[in-house]
């Protein structure tokens, strides 16, 4: 670290590592009390997925332009700002009373989140040319995800089984207030304006094709795929997504420049970050729900398993920066993505019933390693790949990816667990449990029928939870494969300053 910090001073790092960890938190903060917001507002299984979908998909919207905005008029300011809003949508959460205010609540501090993801890894990128100074700093921002990612599920664990779960909001309220200050007193401002402008059309297309994907996939569960309002917006996602593409390759000056595509590396570790989130965010919102929602553990308890997820991790700490300018890009993003395959395999192998901690210990320690392996090395594989002007635009569309990926986790995977369960139950239930099924579905019948509908719907939702994983163990092994055939040795950055050239910014 001592290198790195002669040309990226200490309170800049220190100051970039909090934002990330603050954006992360609110990510993880969810995790635990899934089952205590679902009691708590009678809420079905696309209405608890949406508690963080609400939170992401504002953060993958907007990261984007922000990074433009970073380029335009400073990263610091982006640091600044997003820190109080993401603290104003948390104290929204803290004081909920309905699962709309909690939406709304989550919203707010996903934009925060929105501007803090690429400025704290733009301000690390600019102040580090070098290659591997930048990899040990971004292996100490990435250090700073997955310690926010255990301090997460751990504090709102705690909080919500000593006191109300809206407690579980408070430390990153507080957080984001420091984000807020820290990044005025300690961030050396960087910005990079040359050929850069907000690109409006871009920003139009790219928020309602995600919002009409998400909403549509979340939704089709419930509503049906066939529905009118189904087709309708996943048509419109499609329409507006390929507007997006035109758009971009039209514009003087593209939010994201699609030559950055032709790069294989880069574009490896998009797809990777996509996979790869969206399997790990789709296993985490299962496992919380089985803990939670389905077998009714206490929220620290539930939240256990995510604690673990992130301490062993932690202790890769002293090799990760040296793994990260030792090992190819391919080799770390191979040796993350397969231990995830094998944790998520092994977790939807695991019977419903099973509540013990020590039969999650070896899965989620798979999962652990395999997270910070991913994000550090992918995060290096992009921002490495691209020329040196061009770095807050690599980073805010790997931080679109992958957190576009963790949004589309639960939603894919909400849909598909609760409708497989929702048809297993055809049949077997009767009278009021058949009408609680059909008005807010299995998850309502597991808590709230009788004892013949629950241990039905325990096992339903058991069958549609394992599948749900399996598909998340899926994804991981695609973003391997992907790897494989596409991430190749860094190339030199005199090489890709001529594949992508300054004017086509």
């Amino acid at each position: 670290m001592t290198s790195v910090l002669k040309r990226l001073d200490r309170g800049t790092l220190i100051a970039c590592c909090l934002a990330v960890a603050a954006a992360q938190l609110c990510i993880t903060v969810p995790s635990p009390i899934n089952g205590e917001i679902q009691a708590a507002f009678g809420a079905s299984g696309s209405q608890v997925a949406w508690v963080t979908s609400a939170f992401i998909l504002p953060t993958a919207i907007l990261e984007l332009n922000f990074g433009v905005v970073g380029d335009l008029f400073g990263r610091k300011r982006l640091l600044v700002l997003g820190g109080f809003v993401l603290a104003l949508g948390e104290l929204l959460n803290a004081t909920s009373q309905n699962i709309e205010m909690l939406w709304i609540g989550q919203a707010l501090a996903g934009i925060g989140a929105a501007a803090l993801f690429p400025s704290s890894l733009a301000v690390i990128a600019a102040a580090t040319p070098d290659e591997k100074d930048r990899a040990k700093a971004v292996s100490i921002w990435a250090l700073s995800i997955s310690l926010a990612s255990a301090v997460g599920p751990l504090s709102s664990g705690v909080l919500a089984t000593v006191a109300d779960f809206r407690w579980a909001f408070v430390p990153p309220v507080v957080l984001g207030l420091i984000v807020g200050v820290s990044s005025w007193f300690l961030v050396t401002d960087s910005k990079a304006p040359e050929g850069r402008a907000l690109d409006w059309p871009g920003q139009i297309s790219v928020a309602v094709g995600l919002t009409a994907l998400l909403w549509g996939i979340i939704e089709g569960g419930e509503r049906g795929w066939s529905s009118p309002a189904i087709v309708g917006t996943l048509s419109l996602a499609a329409v507006a997504l390929a507007a997006f593409v035109v758009v971009e390759k039209r514009a003087d000056s593209p939010m994201f420049n699609f030559d950055l595509l032709k790069i294989p590396s880069f574009a490896a570790a998009a797809v990777v970050a996509l996979a790869g989130m969206f399997g790990f965010i789709g296993t985490a919102y299962c496992v919380s729900i089985r803990l939670g929602a389905v077998m009714h553990l206490s929220a620290l308890k539930a939240g256990m398993p995510f604690v673990i997820l992130q301490l062993i991790p932690l202790l890769l700490a002293p090799v990760l920066s040296k793994m990260l300018t030792r090992v190819e890009p391919r080799l770390l993003l191979v040796g993350g993505l397969l231990p995830m395959a094998a944790g998520q395999f092994w977790i939807a192998a695991l019977p419903i019933t099973t509540t013990s901690l020590a039969a999650f210990i070896g899965p989620v320690l798979l999962l652990g390693i395999g997270f910070i392996c991913v994000v550090s090395s992918l995060t290096s594989a992009a921002v490495n790949a691209v020329p040196l002007h061009m770095t807050g635009m690599a980073s805010g569309a790997t931080s679109l990816v992958r957190e576009f990926g963790q949004g589309l986790g639960p939603a894919v995977i909400s849909t598909v667990a609760m409708s497989l369960a929702s048809s297993a139950l055809v049949g077997k239930l009767s009278g009021a449990d058949a009408g609680m099924e059909a008005a807010a579905g299995p998850l309502a019948v597991v808590n709230a029928g009788s004892d013949s509908a629950r241990a039905a719907a325990q096992d339903a939702l058991a069958h549609g939870m394992a599948v749900g994983v399996v598909i998340c163990g899926c994804a991981s092994l695609l973003g391997a494969v992907v790897t494989l055939l596409l991430v190749r040795k860094n190339t030199a950055r005199s090489t890709v300053d001529a594949a992508v050239q300054p004017a086509a910014v």
